[in-house]
């Protein structure tokens, strides 16, 4: 089962912790500090992959977690690093964050890696926490832990031109004429479940075309698998639209043509837009020929290529029109990524808020968060470094000009006191 639009889970390792150890000699129970850092939490990548076609084996809601780091070791050694992922995805796949919808990255070349969520870093050994007052700290600073992250993955065929149409109109036939692909072919409607692509090679050039499954009036909407279809052929550069002149359906040729064009213009602006060349197919049955005339008198917009896709005939002409409307236009790009990350807070920025009912301050921000990894309530050294880091940051400033008064209740991240000069 053809697959392109998933929900996945990532996450970063975590950081080690640092260790928190002193040296050890004969004779002496308990030398200076010497607890190495922990080591650094693995990162999570996406690699593009040109030989994976869809996105089928993340259809159950897969979950990739990088290695944690290690805790720092005795004798200031670091901890091991934590081993990163490489989540393998087709070429085209657009990965957007699940909460937001905001695109993250858009893997569009082979080989290509993105990194998506960064590892945490390891935590300060104890021997990282002296100064010329604190000889022996007896605290080390925690790991870094990383979140969960929800993501869409978003598979987006990659290709020049896409070939649409109502179904049974001749869509996979012809990709087949003009190309080595080999899509299903039968005669009744939606044959083809999934993108077909094919690669057209002509004058030592080539170009490839994506059979779009066909598509139906409310496809805009959702009607069918409209909205699963569409999106196959935002990337195209030109569509080649094939219509089924022989009329042999009952349904009026122009007509057709009129309604895939409205479901165009309604999904998307931007579709309705690209170069456009029709595709007249079925032109050697009983019927066609009166057909086409019409189809001439009211379709003045665009080029109109009679062919017969079966057999072949009116094929080289055709893509020879193709290869020339494709040279005048300006070869595809990725989707840009919007202005959003998964960066790390800033261990410099904290802000200040008062809960008035209670009474109570609130201190939060990555500094904060930084500064909880250091702290251990019981002990004094640490409850010492965790004030003088909020004095020194500008903190204890801050509060005062918020208001706080002697005695006041302070919040710090986790850590809860009373306000003292």
């Amino acid at each position: 089962m053809f697959t392109d639009k998933v929900k996945i889970t990532v996450k970063a390792g975590d950081g080690g912790d640092g260790m928190n150890s002193f040296k050890s000699f004969k004779g002496f129970a308990q030398g200076g500090p010497d607890g190495g850092d922990g080591g650094k939490g693995g990162d999570v990548y996406f690699v593009g992959d040109k030989d994976r076609n869809d996105l089928f084996e993340f259809r159950f809601g897969s979950r990739f977690t990088a290695g944690d780091g290690e805790r720092g070791g005795t004798n200031n050694r670091y901890g091991k690093g934590g081993g990163d992922i490489e989540i393998s995805v087709p070429l085209g796949t657009l990965v957007r964050d699940a909460a937001t919808g905001a695109v993250l990255c858009d893997v569009y070349n082979d080989g290509e890696r993105v990194l998506i969520a960064r590892g945490g870093y390891g935590g300060k050994g104890n021997i990282r926490f002296t100064t010329s007052r604190r000889h022996a700290p007896h605290f080390a600073q925690k790991g870094e832990k990383t979140p969960v992250h929800e993501l869409i993955l978003e598979l987006k065929v990659i290709a020049d031109v896409g070939i649409i149409g109502f179904p049974n109109v001749g869509k996979s036939t012809l990709l087949s004429k003009i190309s080595a692909a080999r899509p299903k072919i039968a005669n009744y409607h939606f044959t083809t479940l999934s993108p077909n692509l094919g690669v057209v090679r002509r004058y030592e050039k080539s170009f490839v075309a994506a059979d779009i499954p066909g598509l139906i009036e409310g496809a805009a909407n959702g009607e069918g698998l409209g909205h699963d279809f569409l999106r196959h052929i935002e990337r195209t550069r030109m569509l080649c639209h094939v219509v089924d002149i022989s009329g042999m359906e009952g349904r009026d040729p122009y007509e057709d043509f009129k309604k895939i064009n409205a479901e165009l213009k309604q999904y998307s602006k931007k579709l309705a837009s690209l170069p456009q060349i029709v595709v007249l197919n079925k032109c050697d049955v009983y019927g066609a020929e009166e057909n086409m005339k019409e189809f001439r008198k009211k379709c003045r917009k665009y080029k109109k290529f009679p062919v017969t896709a079966v057999t072949g005939e009116g094929t080289a002409e055709l893509i020879d029109e193709i290869f020339e409307v494709l040279s005048t236009l300006p070869p595809a790009e990725p989707i840009p990524a919007d202005e959003f990350s998964y960066e790390r807070p800033d261990v410099n920025e904290f802000s200040v808020g008062k809960d008035e009912e209670e009474n109570v301050y609130y201190v939060t921000g990555g500094l904060i968060d930084m500064l909880e990894r250091n702290v251990v309530l019981s002990d004094p050294d640490s409850m010492a470094y965790f004030q003088k880091v909020l004095k020194d940051k500008g903190v204890i400033k801050a509060l005062k000009k918020a208001g706080v008064c002697e005695n006041d209740v302070v919040v710090v991240g986790q850590v809860e006191f009373e306000f003292k000069e």
